[in-house]
């Protein structure tokens, strides 16, 4: 157990690769519970049935690992006060949203998703914010058991108050009033019985004596829906704490679509965890220059949350490659450093499996960093003479990349088959052949018409290494066919 009784939780869902950002949250509910002498638990948030995978969680867990996090409890370690995964939890909600309605905080709601749709559209003509407009909020206790004993399809929305505000105090951001008016009536339990973030959110942190919540500041204007299911289960809240959220140097919000995002995009390219670790812990503790080099321990001993600036985090990659670099060439012995090298090189089979798919295609061994190079290699410096030789126009090739690029965030599992089978139906989509379609890929991922085989190559490389070739491969055709 715990010597302060401080317990702070990580809780992503498994829906995507793994972001930086789960990171950065989870150091810092890290760091906090070393500092407390507190514990530090996972929990995973897969409430969502239809985009959460198994494969999805098990890549969080290996991030969170390679990042060098350890959890005293969690899905794959148990606890106390598991499951630790919502999907085995759904029971275990309904009880709190049957008191709700009992006790008049909540209503079931019956409207449709295409009236629900009608309303939003006709509030944001008008000009106003879209929210639940309180269609079912005063139905006949007589109409509603008959409707849910004919067996309609139904949510549970909770009640808001009409007049006055939430006041809550935050760690970060100081003391915060939100006026009631802009809170909407969340929907608190799914037609398919799921509970949603929100209600799950606060009887899993009651449930498992969470103390401190500490997460993305996206998430403060949410406060109000948790501290008043707090209040109307009768339950303590925990204290909260919003960081803020890490951004790019044009304060734009740090996402997948403009930089690379994912935990294992920087593992494949071959950042230390130590120095990624390192990089997002400066954002949490106050040196002076040139005290920047600090390991997880040392990061803990200068952690204080009571002085975490509200201003945006920087995800300044300069910095990191900076940070990289000293944690390589002073902070690894060479033996240490050639291990690592070793580590890295065998990621995923990227070497090994890479090089077997090299032998049928190379006369001698001379060729296999031409050929085979692109497996490691943190750029492959595509220019527009890198796509010179295809028979596909920049257009036509602008496009085939453009359509690919888009259409790989839909694959759930991510391996050769999963590849191939999306790739042909991309090409059945734009009315081309196959062999239409793969040399621009080919270009795209490795930087050379002459290349190992894509789809093999593709799922070695990983999804976020081939997201952001891609997304380099668009920008360089964007060039060639602006400059026309």
């Amino acid at each position: 157990m715990t010597t302060s009784g401080v317990r702070v939780r990580i809780a992503p869902s498994p829906t995507g690769e793994p972001h930086v950002g789960t990171a950065y949250i989870a150091l810092f509910n890290y760091l906090f519970a070393k500092k407390h002498g507190g514990e530090f638990i996972l929990r995973i948030e897969d409430t969502d049935a239809t985009r959460s995978t198994a494969e999805f969680e098990q890549k969080v867990l290996d991030a969170l690992k390679w990042c060098g996090l350890e959890w005293s409890e969690g899905p794959d370690v148990g606890g106390p006060y598991g499951p630790y995964r919502q999907s085995e939890r759904k029971d275990t909600y309904r009880p709190f949203v049957e008191k709700m309605v009992k006790d008049g905080n909540a209503f079931r709601c019956f409207c449709t998703p295409e009236r629900l749709e009608a309303m939003r559209e006709a509030q944001r003509a008008a000009g106003k914010p879209p929210g639940y407009d309180g269609h079912c909020l005063h139905l006949k206790a007589e109409e509603v058991d008959a409707r849910v004993a004919a067996g309609e399809p139904h949510v549970v929305r909770m009640k808001i108050p009409t007049e006055g505000s939430c006041d809550f105090h935050d760690g970060v951001y100081g003391d915060v009033s939100i006026p009631w008016e802009s809170v909407d009536m969340q929907v608190l339990l799914k037609a398919d019985g799921m509970p949603t973030y929100h209600m799950a959110n606060v009887v899993d942190d009651h449930l498992m004596k969470i103390t401190h919540v500490a997460r993305g500041e996206e998430w403060l204007a949410s406060v109000p829906k948790h501290i008043l299911i707090y209040k109307y289960l009768g339950l303590e809240p925990p204290k909260f704490m919003h960081l803020s959220l890490m951004r790019n140097h044009d304060k734009s919000k740090l996402s997948k679509r403009k930089n690379p995002t994912s935990i294992s995009y920087y593992s494949a390219l071959g950042y230390l965890p130590e120095a990624l670790m390192n990089f997002l812990g400066l954002f949490f503790i106050q040196i002076a220059e040139g005290e920047e080099l600090l390991t997880m321990d040392e990061l803990a001993e200068k952690f204080d949350p009571e002085n975490l600036s509200k201003a945006g985090a920087i995800f300044d990659v300069q910095k990191l490659d900076w940070l990289n670099g000293r944690w390589l060439r002073e902070k690894l012995s060479s033996e240490e450093f050639l291990e690592r090298i070793l580590t890295w090189a065998s990621e995923n089979g990227r070497l090994t499996e890479g090089l077997k798919l090299a032998q049928s295609r190379i006369s001698k061994l001379g060729e296999l960093p031409q050929l085979a190079g692109f497996m490691l290699a943190s750029d492959v410096g595509l220019t527009p003479a890198s796509f010179g030789g295809l028979k596909t126009s920049p257009e036509e090739t602008l496009e085939i990349v453009s359509a690919v690029q888009a259409d790989l965030e839909k694959i759930l599992e991510w391996n050769v088959e999963t590849i191939e089978a999306e790739l042909r139906a991309i090409s059945d989509r734009l009315g081309k052949k196959l062999r239409v379609v793969t040399p621009p890929l080919f270009v795209a991922v490795s930087g050379n018409q002459r290349s190992l085989p894509l789809f093999d190559s593709m799922a070695l490389l990983g999804r976020s290494v081939v997201r952001q070739r891609l997304k380099v491969a668009t920008q360089v055709l964007t060039g060639m066919v602006g400059a026309k």
